[in-house]
Order: C-alpha cells, then sequence, then structure tokens
C-alpha cells in the first residue's frame, strides 16, 4: 500500500476502491455532521488534478464553497512534483556497479533516470526471458517491483543489502522451476496445431489444439505439475468428441508423469495428433460459415454443426445472430433451438452469458 493510498484510507475509511488499478474509489463521506455518498474517477496516471467527482447535488454545494482552497492545495502539490529533487550521485553510480558486477551482456535496457531497467537471462533449455525491474525512490533500502512473464507469481526476497544481482539469481532460479514447463508448452507448439493462443506467451497455461474433423481440444496445464493430466475440454461435433471423451475416462489408468504430456495425450486418446500443414490440406476449416473469417474480435469459431455430413464450424455470436433472425428459431433461457445455416439439420446453440 502506498503512502498515499495510506493517508486516504486514514482520513476516509469508508471510501474503498473499486479495482485493481484503483482508478475508481466509492463509499461515504461526512461533511458539515452529514455523510454522503461519492464516487471517484481517476485517470490512469492518477493525478488528482483530473480527477471526477460523481456525488448528489448536496454535497457538490458544500464543496463548491471549499473550491478555491481544493486548487490552492492541487496547485501546490503539483509545484512540490515539479521540484522533486534527483536522486544522489551515489544513486546512479552504485547502480552501474551493479550492472557491471552483474555484467553488461545482461542489460537489455535502462532508462534516462535508471528507474526502469529490464534484465535478460536463458533457461537450462536456452529460451531467453526478461525481468523489467522498477526501483523506487528509496532503493535499496525500498524493495523494486519485478515484472516477469511468469505462469505463476513471482517475488523477491529483499533486505536493505540486496542489490541487481540478487534480484538476477532469484530470477535464474524461478526460470529453472518452471523449464519443465516450458518444456512441456513448446513440445505442444512445436508438434500440434495450436489454435489458441495465437501467440502464446510464457505465463500462458492453456493449448486449443486442433484434432482434425473440426474438432479440437482445450487444455489447462499446472505450471507446477506440468505432466500431471491437465483439465481436457473437447471441443466439436458430438459424434467426433464423444467417443474421445471415453477413451480420456477408459484409458487414463496409463496415464504416466515420467512420460511427456503431448505423449499421454496420444496413448489416453490414442491418437496422433495431426500437424497443421497436414490439415491445411485437407478439408478441414475452421473459418466461420457465416462471416467466414477465422478470427472475429480475437474469438475463434467454437460452435459445431453436430451433422456428420456437416460439421460446419461458427463463431458463437455470428450462430446466435442467425438463429435469432429466422422464425423457425425458438430460445429458452441461454439455449437456442434451430437450423444449421448449411445443412437445415436441428442445432442446438447455448450462449454463454459474456456473449448473450
Amino acid at each position: 500500500m502506498t503512502e498515499t493510498e495510506a493517508s486516504l484510507l486514514r482520513q476516509f475509511p469508508l471510501l474503498l476502491p473499486q479495482n485493481r488499478a484503483k482508478t475508481v474509489y466509492e463509499g461515504f463521506i461526512s461533511a458539515q455532521g452529514r455523510d454522503f455518498h461519492l464516487r471517484i474517477l481517476l485517470p490512469k496516471d492518477l493525478q488528482l488534478r483530473n480527477a471526477r467527482l460523481l456525488c448528489s447535488w448536496q454535497l457538490k454545494a458544500i464543496l463548491n464553497g471549499y473550491h478555491h482552497v481544493v486548487q490552492q492545495e492541487v496547485a501546490l502539490k503539483n509545484k512540490k512534483e515539479l521540484y522533486v529533487l534527483p536522486p544522489p550521485p551515489q544513486f546512479y553510480s552504485s547502480l552501474i556497479e551493479e550492472i557491471g558486477t552483474l555484467g553488461w551482456d545482461k542489460l537489455v535496457y535502462v532508462d534516462t533516470c535508471f528507474s526502469t531497467i529490464k534484465l535478460k537471462a536463458e533457461d537450462a533449455s536456452g529460451r531467453e526471458h526478461l525481468i523489467t525491474v522498477k526501483l523506487k525512490a528509496k532503493y535499496p533500502a525500498e524493495s523494486p517491483d519485478c515484472i516477469v512473464d511468469f505462469p505463476v507469481s513471482f517475488s523477491v526476497s529483499w533486505t536493505p543489502q540486496s542489490s541487481l544481482i540478487s534480484i538476477h539469481s532469484q530470477f535464474l532460479a524461478a526460470l529453472e522451476s518452471l523449464k519443465a514447463f516450458w518444456d512441456v508448452m513448446d513440445e505442444i507448439d512445436e508438434k500440434t496445431w495450436v489454435l489458441e493462443p495465437e501467440k502464446p506467451t510464457r505465463s500462458a497455461t492453456a493449448r486449443r489444439i486442433a484434432l482434425g474433423n473440426n474438432a479440437s481440444i482445450n487444455i489447462e496445464v499446472d505450471p507446477r505439475h506440468p505432466t500431471m493430466l491437465p483439465e481436457c475440454c473437447f471441443l466439436g461435433a458430438d459424434h467426433v468428441v464423444k467417443p474421445l471423451g471415453i477413451r480420456l475416462s477408459r484409458n487414463i489408468h496409463l496415464w504416466d508423469p515420467e512420460n511427456s504430456l503431448l505423449q499421454n495425450l496420444k496413448d489416453v486418446l490414442e491418437i496422433d495428433f495431426p500437424a497443421r500443414a497436414i490439415l491445411e490440406k485437407s478439408d478441414f476449416s475452421m473459418d466461420c460459415g457465416i462471416c467466414y473469417a477465422y478470427q472475429l474480435d480475437g474469438a475463434i469459431p467454437d460452435q459445431v454443426c453436430d451433422n456428420s455430413r456437416c460439421g460446419q464450424p461458427f463463431h458463437q455470436i455470428c450462430l446466435y445472430e442467425w438463429l435469432r433472425g429466422l422464425l423457425t428459431s425458438r430460445q429458452s433461457f441461454n439455449v437456442i433451438f434451430g437450423e444449421c445455416p448449411y445443412c437445415s439439420k436441428p442445432l442446438t446453440l447455448k450462449m454463454s452469458g459474456r456473449k448473450a
């Protein structure tokens, strides 16, 4: 918690942040012996001078009487911010010495104020990773903020005697602990056709893998136990995915954590994952049959006609809009019953709340 947040909480204990970015505060304040509801909207830079206050006309009338006082306080605060003293020369010299000890080859970026530093490191498999270190005004007495692309949380153990060298060593240790996870994900990315995410980050734990016949499997891998059975969800026509679900239940005892996750999936599902080049040469299609696009607002087709002779994929929202426009369709809560736009066979669509 920053000093500003702590001060705000002490003065107005009933005024609390409503989001993680802490750009929205809402609650109650007391003025002239009465309690008033107040909502404060701050800009991304959290500057008070650009804040918006949403409140009743009674509170506005009270605040207007103090308008000139508020203006003076904000002007004084801004003036102080303009004349913040730079760190002493020892701050820069000690940082340069730390970088030199660590090795200049590890440095990727440093800003002109030496407040943001990016360092790189390789894991045992040769993958390069970056860590962004944001130094605070009282460094090294105060722990810096570290930003990494990890599937798990990363925090550094810090004392006033710590340095960039200790951050980098802890970063390397964390990389080693996640090596097996990234090995698993890299094998999936290299040997299968990953539909989503299109460009996975190192923190991404999910993969949607094409299986053929316009079907796919979505897996969620545990970063701490990457070779264990992941959460699996099959997407596609019932006549294609139901047999896969049956095989998974029947062969789950064959899962061997000593084998790679991809090999285990092959053994349990009794399939070979086709490569993208092979699927693209076949009749496999992932383009939506309504908008004729693969991606729509970042989403790819996740609805498939159950007719074995059709199997046309659709974006959920495209199919929803199509069925809603047909007089023959009927809806029960978030489920729509209608006909496939291609083969006219009965089709059921269950809409999720975020898209309906």
